[in-house]
């Protein structure tokens, strides 16, 4: 297995076709003794945070492909964890308790600040990409936006369903999926005044709408599902770009998937633990990997700097492409 400190000569590569499908895993993680349930990279791309169903945060550092260090949140449980714009904080939900969403030092694991309101459980939580602003979203049909210099809710949303959020790359505008038939777009200036689009669409059969995620170039939004369907529209007008299927999801689990840093490919795990990756332009299937994964890979998340990207199931893996492939 190639050593990750590698990594920073892919740092300029150029991701095509052919450099996707060498992809092999560099390095596996086996800390956690249950479900990995979320997963962040830090906005450099050198740390990543994982959190675990087993009460683990876990932070690993890129380049040296080591395991930095591990925070236990056994009080409160934790899911749907991301970093703020420090290294050393990140907002999480919580499993246990409440469904407070809490503000977390990993220098000496100590809260800063408790954001409480949801009555149901957090199911999405996104930090604005520009400013201390985040969204968090509940079975409680509501979405609420906050400031982490606050407890008190900054904005609140009824909605008619299980929301998902996202905002844009520029951190101006959020979008919300609701009751997996719906997406809105708005303004974060202005978000009380209602959103300024609305694009409907066919409410989903056999599946319901688990994440959105913007492009990395702002052009398009991706709909996860818990089926074995992902969808792309354009972030303008809401016209459907492509559907992406193929991986495997017969127990509907909620799969994360994640766009390539140039916003090209598109990839998801599945149920029998392979990873699929797909050309988002042109909706054809680019490869599908097979990292040794023991159970559903629920998330993956493309470095949004470095040449590699992570999956996890119980355990994570790193992948990085083989130095021998003719794009390097």
């Amino acid at each position: 297995k190639q050593n990750l400190k590698q990594n920073s000569k892919f740092q300029n590569m150029k991701l095509v076709d052919s450099t996707v499908q060498s992809f092999q895993v560099a390095k596996v993680f086996r800390e956690n003794t249950d479900r990995i349930n979320s997963l962040d990279f830090g906005s450099s791309g050198e740390l990543l945070i994982s959190s675990s169903d087993d009460d683990q945060i876990v932070i690993y550092e890129i380049e040296k492909g080591v395991q930095k260090r591990t925070v236990n949140s056994k009080k409160y449980g934790v899911d749907l964890i991301h970093f703020t714009h420090t290294r050393n904080t990140a907002i999480h939900a919580s499993t246990k308790i409440d469904d407070t969403v809490r503000y977390l030092s990993l220098h000496d694991n100590k809260y800063i600040r408790y954001f409480p309101g949801h009555t149901k459980k957090v199911v999405t939580l996104c930090m604005s990409p520009s400013d201390d602003m985040f969204l968090s979203g509940a079975l409680d049909k509501t979405l609420r936006l906050w400031d982490l210099k606050s407890p008190n809710c900054q904005g609140l949303m009824n909605l008619t369903g299980r929301p998902v959020a996202a905002f844009d790359p520029e951190g101006l505008v959020f979008a919300a999926g609701v009751n997996s038939e719906s997406v809105k777009l708005y303004d974060l200036r202005s978000f009380d005044k209602g959103p300024f689009a609305t694009f409907k669409f066919s409410q989903e059969k056999d599946c319901d709408w688990t994440g959105l995620k913007f492009s990395p170039d702002g052009k398009s939004i991706m709909i996860s599902t818990n089926g074995s369907i992902i969808r792309l529209i354009d972030s303008f007008d809401g016209r459907p770009i492509q559907t992406f299927t193929g991986h495997m999801n017969p127990k509907g689990i909620p799969l994360e998937a994640s766009f390539s840093p140039d916003s090209q490919y598109v990839i998801s795990g599945s149920v029998d633990g392979r990873i699929h990756i797909w050309n988002a332009e042109g909706g054809h299937k680019v490869c599908v990997l097979d990292g040794d994964h023991t159970g559903p890979v629920q998330n993956v998340l493309w470095n949004p700097r470095y040449m590699m990207f992570v999956t996890a199931c119980t355990n994570l893996a790193f992948w990085i492409p083989s130095i021998e492939d003719d794009g390097v």
